[in-house]
């Protein structure tokens, strides 16, 4: 491998640090310690105080000021019955409780296939507490290329699998990634879903996938330029949560998003897989 300009290497380096920095939040991704399905009548959950129900369109909670529970937008104390409307796919940081100031775990109330759901978002959790940053494969300056996009004429909804079984998820393509990677002689084509001002994200498998790094994961791109070339740096490719917690509910790459070549740049498994 080449001499890595030291600009670059800076460059990667910030975004490894920024990256490390917004996954140790302080109720981010690694603190997810529960994912639970809401019955049609109040009942118990496990890791959070109250009452929990649905009727199928709103999610209820029924507390006493014993629960210590409280709004996360507010802070003001949960006594009563509250509810909340979602569509699908939406998610609310709904009440906290616990810890000296009341609020070490944050319970998020979600919309998932149709079903709501709470995830409790403890951030006494060991996986934030012992979290040292995201193993990585060392910056390599091939694993940048430039490839091509190629829009479709309309957006194509693709179902999906997603990292829960019982949850089904839908890719929104809209057009192909095109390009080379070193050690190959053919080209790849990555559906492609769109990002915030016209930036691009490829969901997508490799060789590595269950022995040096998670079973899939995802890279984004900047715009297109106006040529609608396309440069993919793959040292920037990482984890989704579901790497992190078997609570999450990541979309799975649409079929065919496989590389037949062992990608070994991006983010790596960020624990031992067990035997």
């Amino acid at each position: 491998m080449s001499t890595v300009p030291a600009a670059r290497l800076e460059r990667w380096q910030r975004f490894r640090d920024n990256r490390n920095k917004a996954l140790a939040a302080r109720h981010g991704w690694l603190t997810l310690t529960s994912f639970q399905w809401l019955e049609d009548s109040p009942a118990a959950v496990d890791l959070a105080p109250g009452l929990w129900s649905t009727d199928g369109t709103t999610a209820a909670l029924t507390a006493v000021p014993a629960d210590g529970l409280s709004l996360v937008e507010t802070g003001e104390a949960v006594t009563g019955t509250i509810s909340a409307v979602l569509a699908d796919e939406e998610s609310l940081m709904w009440v906290q409780f616990g810890g000296a100031g009341g609020d070490q775990v944050v319970v998020e109330l979600a919309m998932r296939a149709g079903r709501y759901a709470i995830r409790t978002r403890d951030s006494g959790s060991p996986v934030l507490t012992e979290f040292g940053g995201v193993p990585t494969f060392p910056y390599n300056p091939e694993w940048e290329v430039t490839g091509r996009f190629e829009p479709y004429p309309e957006p194509v909804d693709v179902p999906i699998a997603t990292a829960n079984p019982l949850v089904d998820g839908i890719h929104r393509s809209v057009g192909e990634v095109v390009f080379r990677v070193p050690g190959s002689s053919h080209e790849f084509r990555l559906q492609a879903e769109e990002e915030k001002l016209g930036a691009l994200t490829v969901t997508f498998h490799d060789e590595t996938n269950g022995e040096s790094t998670d079973d899939w994961r995802k890279l984004s791109l900047p715009r297109p330029r106006p040529d609608n070339s396309v440069v993919l740096d793959f040292n920037r490719a990482i984890n989704y949560p579901s790497a992190f917690t078997p609570y999450g509910t990541c979309p799975m790459p649409v079929k065919n998003n496989s590389l037949d070549v062992r990608v070994e740049a991006g983010e790596k498994l960020p624990y031992p897989r067990e035997s």
